[in-house]
């Protein structure tokens, strides 16, 4: 007769702060202390400078933990894609139960596959001509329109969309979306900035309705961070070939600062975020509106002195010339004094002759008619001289004066103009008449 088998043995109850203790335990045993040979990927350094990464290789991926002090004796600066050997222990990360090696020593051994791709390529592409400076352009400083090629669910579409919205709200944005991570997404690439390039140039062609086709004058290429591998479609050739072809000025805003890409060195010009490359290519309007109200402040001042200065001229011009009635007045106002002094002369002479009367009582009369002789000889030719300053003898020959309604005179016909109502001071009175047609002679 078979013996019954007796009841299963309970498994031990842990607690899970417990059992990650004991785990941390037995690797602290078997393993520590140990080294690591793989390609960092998604490394970054938190403010208080403690470095968080991975080290991988084609068959697995361990979390790293690589506190301040042993960054500091670090003599590079680790990036990802680089291949490294790192020293340190494993452990558990209690409060979340990961696996995680803190890492107290780093040293390069070799620059990844990845990276030493990515060298490749763009020593090719270097020494082809395509990271030239010279080929590069100036972006403009008031684009029409912006093109803007990126994935319709990244945060970088809502980065540069919110940049451009506070800067420049009045410049159209015309997007292009592309799928920007994965196997698949330089062929999108590509084929988006294609549609882009095909837009800017109906947009440049003469004619072109811009209702229907804003124009495009600068290009926007742009995606957030991440690793190496994430950004690796902008480590593309063929999207390094489109990206040169482009007919107007291309900015690349591709990961955080520290991020290179080929794309990068294949733009006109690499901006460190996708923010940053909105900005560069968005002065903001307050700006411009500002320098055209300074621009404007100083033509009217300009204008304005300009004007000021021809009416002084103006009326320096017309204080020189003055009107004929104030010329003649002044004339017969000299004669006048002429005519008064002459009588005072005679008056004179006459008194002198009459106290001489006796002496002369012979020949007085002969002299005293020589003398009223030339008297009257003399006044006679004053007479003629004021009878001929008299503007009526001038205007009893056929001439006419001129004036405007003011009373100013009228010298030149390009004084007068179609409709002008002028005033002719006749010998005998005046007629008022409108300009038909003045003519020159």
């Amino acid at each position: 007769m078979s013996e019954r088998p007796g009841p299963a043995v309970a498994p031990r109850v842990w607690e899970v702060g417990a059992l990650c203790r004991a785990i941390a335990d037995a690797l602290e045993a078997r393993f520590n202390p140990v080294a690591v040979r793989g390609e960092i990927t998604g490394f970054s350094r938190a403010s208080s400078g403690h470095c968080y990464f991975s080290v991988k290789d084609a068959n697995g991926q361990l979390r790293c933990a690589m506190f301040r002090r042993a960054a500091g004796l670090l003599d590079f600066s680790p990036r990802d894609g680089e291949l490294v050997e790192v020293r340190g222990r494993l452990g558990v990360y209690e409060a979340r139960g990961d696996l995680q090696f803190i890492v107290e020593s780093m040293q390069r051994a070799g620059q990844g596959a990845l990276f030493e791709q990515f060298l490749r390529l763009k020593a090719q592409l270097d020494a082809e001509g395509l990271f030239d400076n010279a080929r590069k352009r100036p972006l403009p400083l008031q684009p029409r329109g912006i093109g803007l090629v990126t994935s319709t669910g990244a945060a970088a579409l809502h980065d540069v969309v919110t940049a451009l919205r506070r800067r420049v709200p009045h410049i159209p944005v015309v997007l292009v979306p592309a799928q920007v991570q994965g196997a698949a997404a330089p062929a999108a690439l590509v084929a988006a900035l294609s549609k882009v390039y095909l837009l800017a140039q109906a947009g440049q062609a003469p004619g072109a309705d811009f209702a229907k086709n804003p124009p495009i004058d600068v290009i926007l290429l742009v995606r957030g961070g991440g690793s190496i591998e994430d950004l690796w479609a902008f480590n593309d050739e063929q999207l390094a070939r489109t990206i040169v072809q482009s007919p107007v000025p291309l900015v690349c805003g591709v990961g955080h600062e520290t991020d290179f890409t080929i794309a990068d060195f294949c733009a006109d010009l690499r901006a460190p975020t996708p923010t940053a490359a909105a900005e560069l290519v968005a002065q903001p309007r307050d700006v411009w509106l500002g320098a055209l109200g300074l621009l404007a402040g100083r033509i009217s001042d300009g204008v304005q002195r300009q004007l000021d200065a021809r009416h002084q001229r103006l009326d320096q011009a017309a204080a020189r010339l003055g009107r004929p009635s104030g010329l003649v007045a002044r004339e017969q106002m000299q004669l006048a004094r002429l005519a008064q002094r002459m009588r005072h002369g005679v008056l004179l002479k006459l008194q002198r002759l009459a106290q001489s009367q006796k002496a002369l009582e012979a020949d007085l009369p002969q002299k005293m008619q020589r003398r009223l002789v030339q008297q009257a000889e003399r006044l006679d030719r004053a007479a003629l001289r004021l009878d001929l300053l008299d503007p009526r003898l001038v205007l009893q020959r056929g001439y006419a004066l001129l004036t405007d309604t003011e009373g100013q005179a009228v010298t030149s016909v390009r004084q007068a103009h179609p409709g002008d109502a002028l005033r002719a001071t006749l010998a005998d009175g005046v007629v008022d008449m409108t300009v038909a047609q003045p003519r020159l002679l």
